[in-house]
């Protein structure tokens, strides 16, 4: 596998079901020194050696497939993607069996499944049940972890997947818990974009220009949370979709305006 050089480019969206594990926290190691792919391979690099250190120890376990799923990321072709999103796999399972109660352990362990799923095709609906599973596990025992995440990628889980009787897709519980990570949540701009595209989805306007207000209501809290250059690639992408939107609506209305510009 060529991972010896952090040269891969960036994030890959937009594939069905990818949808599910595109967006988790950067790595924890990263900072503004390094670019986001430098970022994901250096935070691999020491937790493949920390948890090769501690093979047993769950909490090395998660953060390892954590670190995986991050490098993953910016993978340039399936075998790379799927050969980290396995090491992910095992790493998170042996997390979950050894501290059943780990929400971050089942977390990861769906996230990973996602990037496995993005290198199938329909094969891939056979890791869906078992995503479903690891995310709802995560959110019964903390809903709050990565933002909300439990919610966010079981509300996108039910949006990208097919509908019965194929697979698991379901408009009302996607509805349900993309709400959730935006009521957990409400800062963090990946949970109300990912809702507003639903709206624009479904057709439902109203729905989407309110959901358009509060993200002007919460944008300045945002600005301030999440920002340094480990965040600056995550909101030129966040506007590139918000502006999607905003065109989908024709043109956005007067009072979409911040705040600070309506004063």
């Amino acid at each position: 596998m060529k991972s010896s050089t952090p040269k891969y480019p960036g994030r890959a969206h937009g594939l069905a079901l990818a949808a599910v594990c595109v967006f988790s926290l950067l790595p924890v190691l990263a900072d503004d020194s390094h670019s986001p792919s430098q970022s994901a391979y250096l935070a691999y690099q020491q937790a493949k050696a920390a948890y090769a250190k501690d093979s047993e120890d769950p909490q090395m376990a998660w953060r390892f497939g954590k670190a995986c799923f991050d490098w993953a990321e910016f993978s340039t072709n399936h075998t790379d993607r799927a050969a980290l999103a396995r090491e992910g796999i095992a790493a998170c399972e042996l997390a979950v069996e050894k501290e059943p109660e780990l929400a971050a352990g089942h977390y990861y362990l769906g996230m990973n499944r996602g990037q496995l799923a993005r290198t199938m095709n329909l094969g891939a609906l056979k890791l869906v049940n078992l995503m479903e599973s690891d995310f709802s596990k995560a959110r019964e025992l903390d809903a709050s972890f990565a933002r909300a995440g439990p919610d966010r990628n079981l509300g996108l889980l039910y949006l990208e997947a097919p509908g019965w009787p194929v697979s698991l897709g379901n408009r009302a519980k996607a509805r349900s818990h993309l709400h959730q990570a935006v009521k957990l949540d409400p800062t963090f701009p990946e949970n109300r974009l990912n809702l507003m595209e639903a709206y624009e989805r479904w057709k439902e306007t109203a729905l989407l220009r309110q959901e358009l207000k509060e993200w002007e209501l919460n944008l300045e809290a945002a600005r301030q949370q999440f920002s340094g250059g480990r965040w600056q690639d995550e909101w030129t992408h966040w506007e590139e979709r918000l502006q999607a939107i905003r065109n989908s609506l024709g043109k956005a209305p007067p009072d979409l305006r911040s705040p600070k510009a309506k004063g």
